[in-house]
């Protein structure tokens, strides 16, 4: 009796992985030499579990034929390194102030420490990858970012000085071209370079957008700490386009630290960018539940 319970309990397992493999195919044909770049960060970059999924989802992607670019962040390990050192960090409106000596532990952890475990967790599951900045190759054109804040005391605008904080002006895709007809995948520290030589520190969710723009991404995928867009009732919303995403920022849906990832994943399906997706990179296998499954784990957004 006992012999028999295992036996169907084999069976019903090797039935449940026939069933995801069949509900798989079609995407793994669909997306078969497409472009689909992803933002790495929060949990799924602490977490070994996650780190570790996070991987074979990539690997698994170039194996079948995709072509998976990672962009990454590391907010809280420069964080801890500029506490190790006793400085003290400092944010506006999100963004890190950013002066020299900020900039080199910045390009430090990111460009050394962070890229470079994920190229070798990548090469742990059997991928190919290659790190590098937006330095290399000159792949990230930057200029200095401007902020504006509205001043109470002065009766007007107040324009703040965040340092080396920069917005992206052109992608050099050529650097990416190669690496991708060579089999590499790419894993991309978020630091760009000025026409002033001058090195800067840019928010990864807004250089994954605008590589996928300039690649004419199938998808751009944004790893984040929540479920995806969430209604006022905690509901996840999904696909979603321009219109209703406006709807949702007029009504208060939408706010915070979402009103960014929202404004960039519109704005990649927008310059031609097939879709984006906000998931819940808390989630073990996130990618590859949203590539290859029909119900995903967060929210589409389409143009």
């Amino acid at each position: 009796m006992r012999v028999q319970t295992t036996m169907n309990l084999n069976k019903e397992q090797a039935q449940n992985v026939a069933s995801v493999l069949a509900e798989a195919l079609p995407y793994i044909q669909r997306f078969s030499g497409k472009t689909i770049v992803i933002k790495y960060g929060g949990n799924a970059m602490i977490d070994d579990k996650l780190k570790a999924g996070f991987a074979r989802d990539i690997v698994l992607m170039k194996l079948v034929g995709m072509n998976p670019i990672v962009v990454h962040g590391g907010g809280p390990q420069i964080g801890q390194l500029l506490e190790r050192i006793g400085k003290e960090s400092e944010f506006v409106q999100g963004m890190r102030v950013t002066d020299t000596e900020t900039m080199d532990i910045v390009e430090m952890v990111l460009g050394g420490q962070v890229n470079k475990e994920i190229v070798n967790l990548i090469h742990r599951y059997g991928g190919n990858a290659v790190g590098l900045t937006g330095k290399d190759g000159n792949l990230i054109c930057a200029t200095k970012m401007h902020m504006t804040r509205n001043s109470p005391e002065l009766n007007a605008s107040e324009i703040i000085d965040l340092g080396h904080v920069g917005e992206v002006s052109k992608i050099n895709t050529k650097v990416l071209d190669m690496l991708v007809q060579d089999d590499f995948i790419p894993v991309i520290a978020p630091v760009g370079v000025g026409e002033d030589g001058h090195s800067y520190n840019i928010n990864a969710d807004l250089v994954a957008g605008k590589i996928a723009e300039a690649l004419g991404a199938e998808k751009l995928i944004l790893l984040t700490n929540t479920a995806g867009l969430l209604d006022k009732e905690g509901v996840l919303l999904t696909g979603l386009n321009s219109e209703s995403v406006e709807q949702l920022v007029k009504d208060g849906t939408i706010y915070g630290g979402m009103l960014p990832k929202i404004q960039c994943a519109l704005e990649a399906v927008e310059s031609g960018v097939c879709s984006s997706h906000i998931i819940d990179g808390r989630v073990e296998h996130a990618v590859m539940l949203e590539v290859f499954t029909d119900e995903g784990v967060g929210t589409l957004i389409t143009s």
